[in-house]
């Protein structure tokens, strides 16, 4: 088995400001591909069906303000 080491080009700069962040965005942004476009067509409601929302989690979201706290 082949054992792989992993190094970052450079020390991770965890108390950066934004700046650093959008910098390390641009560094990465070469390594990632967008997918294809592709059209999307609307749903129809009849097909939308069978969502479950467990109780708690509906009871959380009712107890909710509708403008957050």
């Amino acid at each position: 088995m082949t054992n792989l080491k992993f190094h970052a080009p450079s020390p991770a700069d965890l108390e950066g400001g934004l700046a650093s962040l959008r910098g390390d965005c641009a560094r990465m942004a070469a390594d990632w591909t967008a997918p294809a476009r592709t059209a999307t067509r609307p749903v129809s409601p009849a097909l939308i069906g069978g969502v479950e929302v467990p109780a708690g989690s509906a009871r959380l979201l009712d107890s909710m303000s509708d403008y957050g706290d």
